[in-house]
């Protein structure tokens, strides 16, 4: 498409010589303009990117893809057949009976906080990978009897326990006397800190034997609900076929981790459109710029432009010229912001240590964004978006000057020389 003397034109007018380094100087700026733009770009939709997958996948970690659960205020009796059941189902790969329970915990120190209290079997916590592989302190071997309890890192962190400290555990439903409801109340020690990446999960969900749950809560030999986690989780419609026969008849309802998380990730998904527009917003105004600088030049080549045609050089061949000098500039940026916002990407974690130690501030505040740490994860879809973006606003920005630059008429052009 572009032919050798075509190529050599532009190389020269690309090269700035005396009286001509402003025009350079505008497409300079142009260039880096397209490459802070692109990387920027590539940046942002990368996180959010990485934000969503680590979200969902350790959401989808410590909650199970299918949840079955008793109607407000009730329990699941005889559960032991159904999970049995469910377990035989082929795409399962596991069912965890539990028993969960809203509770006040109280420390020593005079700090209270709501939470959620899970009763759950050793065998069953021990296979709940994001907990078991990530024990900081203690050990689960001492998970059992009455007064054992496995807390967060992000609780123990606000509340300064440890290994062996107690926790009360203090619940609304208690006994109806003359005098009102009594809370029940019962004292626990601590024998395992763990941390489950999410913070909320860190700061607010506790492990109790599922006996000692049992007897706390006052539901014998019963939960409240049943977890389910399968080989692949886009599984859960077919799955849910499955379970409807084996839930006839019981007070239960499912869901699965699409309508418990919607909310989450439709937010996190229009968040990372917005950006993806807003930011790319960046890469058209550097565009503009190209425009700028290319109509400058040719208004700045009004005489070689007359010159080539003269000797014979087609309108064609002019506009090809030009496009090739507007599409370094875009190329080369894009180029360059790519392979900046991919190296950012890698040594995001790097960086943000780096400049949390200058400023003395925290740069991904855990509380704010529910993950312990800013994700990395590089999405070599949006990298390629971001690219197919870049260089197409590149190239229209090269269209208008270029056809400008064909249309010079060569007796007007050499007029006034």
């Amino acid at each position: 498409m572009f032919g050798p003397f075509e190529r050599m034109v532009a190389g020269r007018y690309l090269r700035a010589r005396k009286g001509e380094r402003f025009v350079s100087i505008i497409a300079i700026f142009s260039l880096v303009g397209i490459a802070l733009g692109v990387a920027t770009l590539i940046v942002v939709t990368s996180v959010m990117s990485g934000f969503q997958v680590e979200l969902v996948s350790r959401i989808l970690g410590v909650n199970g893809h299918i949840t079955i659960e008793a109607y407000a205020g009730q329990k699941l009796d005889n559960y032991q057949p159904l999970v049995a059941q469910i377990r035989g189902i082929g795409d399962v790969v596991s069912a965890t009976p539990m028993l969960d329970g809203q509770a006040l915990l109280s420390t020593e120190g005079g700090g209270a906080r709501g939470g959620l209290v899970r009763g759950i079997s050793l065998d069953d916590l021990r296979a709940l990978h994001p907990i078991s592989d990530h024990i900081l302190a203690g050990s689960l071997n001492d998970f059992a009897g009455d007064d054992a309890i496995v807390v967060g890192i992000g609780l123990a962190s606000t509340y300064r326990l440890r290994v062996g400290s107690p926790l009360t555990v203090i619940s609304p439903e208690g006994a109806a006397t003359a005098f009102g409801t009594i809370p029940r109340v019962r004292a626990y020690k601590v024998v395992a800190i763990f941390d489950a990446g999410l913070n909320d999960y860190n700061s607010s969900v506790v492990f109790l034997p599922l006996p000692a749950a049992q007897v706390f809560f006052q539901k014998p030999n019963a939960v409240t609900g049943i977890e389910i986690r399968l080989r692949d989780p886009d599984q859960v419609g077919e799955v849910g076929k499955q379970l409807g026969p084996m839930l006839h008849g019981r007070q239960v309802y499912a869901r699965d981790w699409r309508h418990a998380n919607d909310t989450i990730i439709g937010v996190l998904q229009v968040q990372k459109d917005t950006m993806f527009i807003v930011l790319g917003m960046i890469v058209l105004v550097a565009a503009f710029n190209v425009v700028s600088s290319l109509i400058m030049l040719v208004k700045d080549k009004r005489a070689d432009i007359a010159v080539l045609r003269t000797i014979g050089a087609s309108s064609f061949a002019v506009l090809r010229i030009f496009l090739m000098c507007g599409a370094f500039v875009g190329v080369t940026g894009t180029l360059i912001g790519t392979i900046i916002g991919v190296v950012f990407c890698h040594y995001i974690h790097a960086i943000q240590h780096f400049i949390e130690q200058i400023t003395g501030g925290r740069v991904f505040d855990a509380s704010v964004f529910m993950l312990t740490e800013l994700p990395n994860t590089i999405d070599w879809a949006d990298v390629i978006r971001v690219v197919a973006l870049g260089l197409i606003l590149s190239l229209l920005a090269t269209l208008y000057p270029s056809w400008r630059a064909a249309r010079t008429d060569p007796v007007e052009a050499l007029r006034h020389e």
